[in-house]
């Protein structure tokens, strides 16, 4: 019997839930959500955010912006002449830090943002110990922001992101095969989304129902470095 023809499935755009109602909280992001949901009321004005890749950082950033009316920018796109009308919304999200930054002009945000009472929110996979920053008055003022981490996630919260990110995708996906993902994979929530991507493309492409075997089989060619996407 011939093989089943694959088609090549289309890129079809999906919309990411990313309300607050929508972020997922668990004890390895419980630290995070509960300060940005005590705003304004925080240790310090300035708060770092860090963790790794696909742990939610955007997604709280967003969520927060809904809630305060943000601003939000990317700190490589961050300049001295955007400061004044940043910090007129009482709030600032400069999102990852870690790929590169204007120095003098996230110190001119600082300053301008204490003189407002406003508050910033600075989001980065690592520490700005690793930023390799020049600027001593900046390295200072970095030093007294309150740094919060999202670490990865326990099996209980993986298992809730597998099933909203293929809810994303409009998969009703069976709890079998998320939890025969949960136990096979990394903790890591850059993992599961990548996985998800590849086992959807994959369904697609074979016009297959997703079972336990052709999500293990995905999963290994992820977790095996045979699909970055």
């Amino acid at each position: 019997m011939a093989d089943k023809p694959r088609q090549l499935p289309l890129e079809l755009p999906h919309e990411e839930a990313l309300g607050r109602e929508d972020y997922l909280v668990g004890s390895a992001n419980r630290a995070a959500f509960d300060l940005l949901e005590r705003w304004p009321d925080w240790p310090s004005p300035v708060v770092i955010l860090a963790g790794p890749v696909g742990a939610g950082k955007s997604h709280l950033v967003e969520a927060w912006h809904e809630d305060t009316g943000a601003a939000v920018v990317q700190a490589a796109q961050l300049t001295t002449d955007a400061v004044s009308s940043l910090v007129v919304a009482g709030a600032v999200a400069v999102e990852d830090a870690h790929a590169g930054l204007d120095e003098t002009a996230l110190f001119h945000l600082l300053n301008a943002a204490r003189q407002a009472n406003a508050r910033v929110l600075i989001t980065s996979r690592t520490w700005p110990s690793t930023w390799n920053l020049k600027l001593p008055d900046l390295v200072s003022r970095l030093r007294a922001a309150t740094p919060v981490e999202i670490e990865e996630p326990d099996d209980d919260l993986l298992r809730l992101v597998l099933v909203k990110l293929f809810a994303d995708r409009q998969i009703a996906i069976d709890p079998g095969v998320v939890d025969y993902l949960v136990v096979r994979m990394e903790r890591s929530l850059g993992v599961a989304c990548r996985a998800v991507e590849a086992i959807d493309r994959e369904a697609l492409a074979g016009r297959v129902k997703i079972t336990k075997p052709l999500a293990g089989r995905v999963l290994e060619n992820v977790q095996g470095g045979g699909d970055q996407t």
